[in-house]
């Protein structure tokens, strides 16, 4: 069965900072772009960040630049969501997502996701 399980979420203090993991079984996220997306209720999904596996290369929304950073361990073909600086406005369950391609596009499967809460 392939599923996306996502973990690490949780409470931090304003200015703390907190990592989302993002573990892939019955596929492998060797040959696949991973994407995070965030939401709040009430509001559209946003998008968050990408590792474009085609070409390695790493892209943030503005809001995440220089203070998320992804990455990923193919040896536990887990992906991983470092995120610094935090805020309120960083409040939002977070979604993991492995593409169907190399490419940030289509996504093909999601994780169930992560509750982040940014609070004193």
């Amino acid at each position: 069965q392939q599923q996306v399980v996502q973990s690490g979420g949780g409470l931090v203090q304003p200015g703390g900072s907190l990592r989302l993991s993002c573990a892939a079984s019955g596929f492998s996220l060797e040959n696949r772009a991973v994407e995070w997306f965030r939401q709040v209720p009430g509001k559209e999904r946003e998008w968050v960040a990408c590792f474009r596996r085609r070409d390695n290369r790493l892209f943030y929304a503005n809001f995440a630049e220089g203070r998320f950073i992804m990455s990923s361990d193919i040896s536990r073909n887990t992906a991983y969501l470092q995120m610094s600086e935090l805020n309120s406005a960083d409040t939002a369950t977070y979604y993991c997502a492995a593409a169907r391609s190399s490419w940030c596009s289509d996504v093909e499967y999601w994780g169930q996701g992560s509750q982040v809460t940014v609070a004193p």
